[in-house]
């Protein structure tokens, strides 16, 4: 089943507004007076994630009788006097939902209104575990939680386990107390709710890691923190090396988690000394953090060097950056942070690699932090440059593929032609436990903050790794993220022009993937998905059943298609594509959706992404 994903503006509203319709006899209007004319009231009904919602009722002020939605969400009500009404609509299961329809929003000429709500969920519940930081991370009972600014609490039991419900999915504080532990806060968001339910587990007590004076990092946050899936990130807003340093592929900065100060900026994702009046008084503290980025990553002979590409701001020969790796073993219950090589510093306007050998952790999962420290109080402040972090069995140095700098690297069988993806790649990536990743943007002002709210939506761009083997995307069309092949060039349905992939675990109940796509134009969009094992082989998958206006098969494994509909407010009109993965249940595999040059047309042909999901 879909996920349910909320977003706090849709939260903040009990329906967003567009028009609206159905079918009744009277033709009074709210206040008595004369019908000014007849019309038509029309519209959608969706659920937050844009779902159409069939069986919805829908009542009109001053009409007698109801209707109800289709199953595409839509309603029509007829014979409605052109005048002012209240619409309202309810389903068990949602919130009910009012809008006010003004005389204004009919159109004299068409006699029709419209208006489309998208519907909240109710019942949903918030539950989660409470661990003891000052007790290995044993169950906490008897810990008290309070859902800030409503009356509602819950006391943790002997298995740590707490539930508040009754809730509707939105934005809430939550704040966790005990006596003898300090009082701890947490926000749950919409994107929080799964199917109704929102999941917070959290430690009270206990060791803060990496912090300063920041907002400590507990080791059971540590365990949950943003994976760092693939084998490489790159920061900045730079186009150079095109396309595998484009502007439009380099993510970093919006897909790590990051404390302190921080900028993505030309030449990179930054970490910056805090230097504000009052932060001026901060002291030196060559152990803790001022600012840095974290993650966890699973480490294996596969990727056990981790390459930096670095450089400065504001910084001196006398004054250079001073900065540290710090990694923390998340199998320990009682851990210590420990600085790779010591720290570290620099003072460069140039690029440099600078090098560290995770090999001590081979073969389990660490927290890695990578930050700047403050050395000195006062009026102090430079700024430490991330262009690309990059995880291979040796160094990867200068602006080349991870493929092609790994000495020794193991080709896959069954790819053709060079793809600059390694066995040793594909088997060092950890598994995405999602399920559900959508192509479409959230709203925002600049490219810094469309990039960045992608996070709060499970975007397929901060989730799957992009190669830009030959051409750059398209981050932000309304109709979806977008992979596109470049207008020239010859013919080729063995090596794409571009890919994203992912690892999942295959099983029952997640092993059937439906990609919701489209194109443009009078072209065909030539494109495939790919499976890859561990052990290194490779096989092109056939969909089971597809929606497109015209789709076939074409040369090796790709699949032609032509489907010019969908888009953000009609999800229903993407063309669906429907693959069958149970052949591989119980294994872990690296899916791979890529676009081909399948036929020399002199344009752009694109692979829209609407959403890819695994059910």
């Amino acid at each position: 089943m879909r996920s349910v994903k909320l977003t706090l503006r849709t939260l903040a509203l009990a329906a967003m507004i567009g028009g609206a319709a159905f079918a009744a006899s009277s033709c009074k209007s709210d206040d008595g007076a004369p019908s000014v004319g007849k019309g038509t009231i029309a519209g959608k009904v969706t659920d937050v994630n844009e779902t159409p919602l069939a069986g919805v009722t829908v009542e009109v002020s001053g009409i007698e009788g109801t209707t109800t939605t289709g199953a595409d969400g839509t309603y029509s009500v007829g014979d409605v006097s052109m005048e002012r009404h209240t619409v309202t609509f309810s389903k068990s299961g949602y919130q009910t939902a009012s809008a006010t329809l003004q005389a204004a929003r009919f159109d004299n000429e068409a006699k029709t209104a419209t208006l489309n709500v998208a519907l909240a969920e109710t019942g949903a519940s918030i539950t989660g575990t409470i661990y003891d930081g000052q007790n290995g991370l044993a169950p906490l009972a008897g810990a008290t939680v309070t859902l800030v600014g409503a009356s509602k609490t819950a006391t943790s039991g002997a298995d740590g386990k707490w539930t508040i419900a009754d809730v509707t999915p939105g934005p809430y504080t939550l704040s966790f107390s005990k006596t003898g532990y300090p009082t701890l806060t947490k926000e749950v968001i919409g994107a929080h709710f799964v199917d109704g339910l929102a999941t917070v587990d959290i430690q009270l007590g206990g060791t803060l890691y990496f912090g300063n004076d920041l907002d400590g990092i507990s080791l059971f946050d540590l365990r949950q923190c943003t994976p760092w899936h693939y084998s490489e990130y790159r920061g900045g807003k730079s186009a150079t090396s095109y396309p595998h340093w484009d502007w439009s592929v380099d993510y970093m900065g919006f897909i790590l988690s990051y404390r302190g100060n921080f900028q993505e900026q030309n030449e990179g994702s930054t970490v910056q000394v805090r230097n504000a009046a009052a932060e001026q008084a901060n002291p030196a503290n060559l152990d803790n953090f001022d600012s840095f980025v974290f993650g966890r990553k699973a480490i294996s002979e596969d990727n056990k060097v981790m390459t930096l590409k670095l450089r400065t701001h504001n910084a001196t020969a006398a004054e250079p950056v001073r900065y540290s790796v710090q990694v923390i073993d998340l199998s320990q219950t009682s851990a210590a942070a420990v600085k790779i090589g010591g720290n570290k510093t620099l003072n460069s306007d140039a690029y440099v690699d600078e090098v560290f050998d995770l090999g001590a952790y081979s073969g389990k999962e660490v927290a890695i932090a990578i930050g700047i420290h403050r050395a000195q109080t006062g009026n102090y402040y430079n700024q430490l440059v991330l262009r690309r972090i990059a995880f291979a069995p040796v160094a990867v140095t200068g602006d080349g593929w991870i493929a092609d700098a790994t000495s020794g690297s193991t080709a896959i069988s069954g790819l053709g032609g060079d793809w600059k993806l390694t066995k040793e790649m594909v088997r060092s990536t950890m598994v995405n436990d999602k399920s559900f990743f959508t192509g479409i943007t959230p709203s925002g002002s600049n490219n810094d903050e469309k990039f960045a709210s992608w996070r709060t939506v499970d975007h397929l761009a901060t989730n799957w790794a992009f190669v830009p083997l030959n051409k750059d995307p398209e981050p932000f069309p309304g109709e979806g993220y977008l992979i596109k092949t470049r207008g020239n060039g010859a013919p080729d349905t063995t090596v794409p022009e571009s890919y994203l992939y992912a690892k999942f675990a295959i099983a029952a109940g997640s092993n059937t993937l439906t990609l919701k796509t489209r194109n443009f134009g009078s072209n065909y969009t030539f494109f495939k998905l790919t499976v890859i094992r561990d052990d290194g082989t490779a096989a092109h998958i056939a969909p089971g059943s597809n929606t497109a206006s015209e789709a076939s098969a074409a040369g090796d494994g790709c699949w032609k298609f032509k489907h010019g509909s969908g888009g953000a407010s009609t999800p229903e009109a993407y063309a669906s594509f429907v693959y069958d993965l149970s052949a591989y249940n119980g294994d872990n595999v690296v899916v791979v959706i890529g676009v081909y040059n399948g036929e020399l047309n002199g344009d752009e042909n694109k692979l829209v992404f609407h959403s890819v999901e695994l059910s």
